[in-house]
């Protein structure tokens, strides 16, 4: 369970206790979760009780004391503890946890159905913006909202293939509300190769400085030191490729083995 479908249960909690007769409240558009604090336990927790005292009439811990048995019902909890002054600390089913993240592999994290409205992204016809445009679309769709995305003019097939940048179409933006990605040009040589850092060093490049800063697409991102933020996170993804490939080759995967008893050991 993803922070935010544990935020909509949450949220289905709370319109039971309201449907029950147990809460006069309206109900919040979103529940907000996090890491427990200070004091707090479980995997995480959400202090809608507090966000709810004043409108239900009741004290914080009144409140999570009839959100606390509709949230422990819920599948995939385990455990639901309250502290003060009205915190309520969930625990989730770790084997429902690691099946959802098995089930689902590279999707783990995306949600299934749409969750607002369709969102229409339009760029000029320059690198940067458009790679821009591109990622801002991914995490839109990879969080359930639907995105379109449209260019002034066609860009060239190098760029696109290099880069790889999708657009859904061309011309006039398809909305009157489309958000404008304009931040400032990148500077591409006159000649061939215009992109020679390859394409997730040019990409990181054109996204790391802030909007209103310049790149520089220089050889810079490519070496191999700590100062260099892009070679942190390449040597850590290839490190965790490396652990998982020297971990299957010596048998271990993803699933836990059901480990018998020795002989003569008793079972617990």
């Amino acid at each position: 369970m993803t922070p935010l479908e544990l935020s909509h249960t949450v949220l289905r909690a709370v319109r039971r206790a309201v449907d029950a007769g147990e809460l006069w409240v309206e109900i919040p558009v979103r529940a907000p979760v996090t890491p427990p604090g200070p004091g707090g336990c479980g995997d995480y927790a959400t202090p809608i009780a507090l966000k709810l005292a004043r409108p239900a009439g009741h004290p914080p811990l009144k409140v999570a004391e009839i959100l606390r048995p509709h949230l422990a019902h819920e599948a995939g909890i385990r455990d639901v503890v309250i502290t003060p002054p009205g915190f309520l600390n969930i625990t989730l089913q770790e084997t429902s946890l690691i099946q959802e993240i098995l089930a689902k592999g590279p999707r783990y994290g995306h949600p299934d159905t749409p969750t607002a409205p369709l969102t229409h992204l339009h760029a000029p016809n320059e690198p940067r913006a458009l790679v821009v445009m591109d990622t801002l679309a991914r995490v839109l769709r990879s969080q359930g909202t639907p995105v379109h995305t449209s260019c002034d003019t066609r860009p060239t097939p190098e760029l696109t293939s290099t880069l790889g940048i999708e657009i859904d179409t061309y011309g006039t933006p398809p909305a009157a509300n489309a958000l404008t990605i304009r931040p400032v040009p990148a500077p591409l040589p006159d000649t061939p190769p215009f992109f020679p850092l390859g394409r997730d060093a040019t990409r990181w490049a054109l996204l790391h400085p802030a909007p209103h800063d310049h790149p520089h697409l220089t050889g810079a991102h490519l070496t191999q030191r700590e100062t260099n933020p892009l070679f942190r996170v390449r040597y850590g993804y290839a490190r965790t490729r490396a652990l998982t490939r020297n971990a299957a080759a010596l048998g271990f995967t993803s699933m836990a083995p059901t480990l018998a008893p020795e002989p003569g050991v008793r079972a617990r």
